[in-house]
C-alpha cells in the first residue's frame, strides 16, 4: 500500500509538471493572438471605417433614395416603391441611354485592345527610339480627361479646327460633330480610345515580354507562318492579359464621364447610363429619386458583368 500511495503522488507530480509547460504555451498562444487581432484592428480598422463610411453606407443609402420620389433639395419625399426603376427600363430615353451606353462600351474596349495589341506588337520589336515611343503613346492615358477633350474640342471644331482644315483641302465641309448626335458619338469614342490605347499597349506589352523565347523559337524552327505563332502561340499565352484588360476596361468605359461632359455638355448623342444620372440629378430635372434609381442599375450592371466574367470566362484563360 505504501508503494502504491507512493506511486501515486509521483505520477501528480508528474502531471503537474507536464501541466505547467502546457498552461505557459496556451497563455504565450493567447497572448500573441490578441496582440495580432489589436495589430489587425489598429491599422485595418480607420480603413475599414473609411470604406464602410464613403463606400457602403451611400450605397445603401442610394438604394434608399431609388424608392423615393424626391427632387434634389426639396424637403418633402414620398415613397415611390419601384415606380423609378420601372420608369428608366420602360421610357424611350432609358432604352436611348442604354443603346448608347451598349455602343459605347463595345467600341471603346474592342478599339482600344486591338489598336493597343497592335501598337504592343510594333514596340515589342527592337527599334531605334521605341523607349520615347512607348512613353509617348502611354501618356495620354495619365492625362486629365478634361484637359484631353479641350484639346480635341479645338480639333473637332466645324469652322477653326484642325480637321475641318483636311476636310476643306479634300473639297468637302466639315461634318457637325457637335449637332448630329450620332457624329457626336462617334467623336467621343475616337477620343476616348486614343486617351486609354496607352494603357492597353502596356499591359500587352508586358505580356508579351513574359512570353518564353524558346517557344517562339520552337515554332519558327517548325517553319510556322508570322500569322501562325501570333494565333497559336501568342494569342492563347496572352490570354490572362485579355481577360485582365477585358474587365477593367469595360468597368472602366460604363464610368466615362469627364470627356463626354466636357465636349457635349448637354449629353447630345452620348448620354451613358452615367451621364444619365449626372443629367437627371443635378441638371436641369434635379430627380434625385429617379437619379438614384439609374445609379443602382449601373451598379448592378457592372457587378453583373464581372461576376459572369470571373466565373465563365476566366475558365477560357490559359494560364502558362
Amino acid at each position: 500500500m505504501p508503494n502504491e500511495a507512493g506511486g501515486s503522488a509521483l505520477r501528480g507530480r508528474r502531471r503537474s509538471a507536464e501541466a505547467a509547460p502546457n498552461a505557459d504555451v496556451r497563455r504565450a498562444r493567447r497572448s500573441a493572438r490578441a496582440r495580432n487581432w489589436s495589430l489587425f484592428v489598429l491599422f485595418t480598422g480607420p480603413n475599414i471605417l473609411l470604406i464602410l463610411a464613403f463606400t457602403y453606407w451611400p450605397l445603401i443609402s442610394n438604394v434608399y433614395y431609388s424608392t423615393l420620389n424626391w427632387r434634389l433639395g426639396s424637403s418633402n419625399a414620398t415613397f415611390a416603391g419601384l415606380d423609378n426603376y420601372v420608369r428608366f427600363f420602360t421610357s424611350p430615353g432609358g432604352l436611348e441611354v442604354w443603346r448608347i451606353t451598349i455602343t459605347f462600351t463595345l467600341a471603346t474596349v474592342v478599339g482600344s485592345m486591338v489598336i493597343g495589341l497592335l501598337v504592343a506588337l510594333v514596340l515589342n520589336r527592337r527599334l531605334p527610339g521605341r523607349t520615347i515611343a512607348r512613353t509617348a503613346i502611354f501618356a495620354p492615358y495619365v492625362l486629365s480627361g478634361v484637359g484631353v477633350g479641350l484639346v480635341w474640342l479645338f480639333i473637332f471644331d466645324p469652322n477653326l479646327g484642325l480637321l475641318s482644315h483636311v476636310f476643306r483641302f479634300f473639297g468637302e465641309a466639315s461634318p457637325q460633330w457637335f449637332i448630329d448626335p450620332d457624329l457626336a458619338l462617334v467623336m467621343v469614342i475616337v477620343v476616348y480610345v486614343w486617351k486609354n490605347l496607352g494603357y492597353c499597349a502596356v499591359v500587352f506589352l508586358a505580356g508579351l515580354q513574359s512570353i518564353p523565347n524558346d517557344l517562339m523559337e520552337a515554332a519558327e524552327l517548325d517553319r510556322a507562318k508570322p500569322l501562325t505563332r501570333f494565333f497559336r502561340v501568342t494569342l492563347p499565352l496572352l490570354s490572362p492579359t485579355v481577360f485582365f484588360l477585358t474587365v477593367t476596361t469595360i468597368l472602366s468605359s460604363m464610368q466615362a464621364f469627364d470627356l463626354l461632359r466636357i465636349m457635349t455638355p448637354t449629353g447630345n448623342g452620348t448620354n451613358m447610363i452615367i451621364f444619365e444620372v449626372w443629367l437627371q440629378s443635378f441638371g436641369a430635372y434635379q430627380r434625385a429619386g429617379y437619379s438614384a434609381a439609374i445609379s443602382v442599375v449601373l451598379f448592378l450592371t457592372m457587378l453583373v458583368i464581372t461576376s459572369v466574367q470571373m466565373r465563365f470566362v476566366e475558365r477560357k484563360v490559359h494560364y502558362a
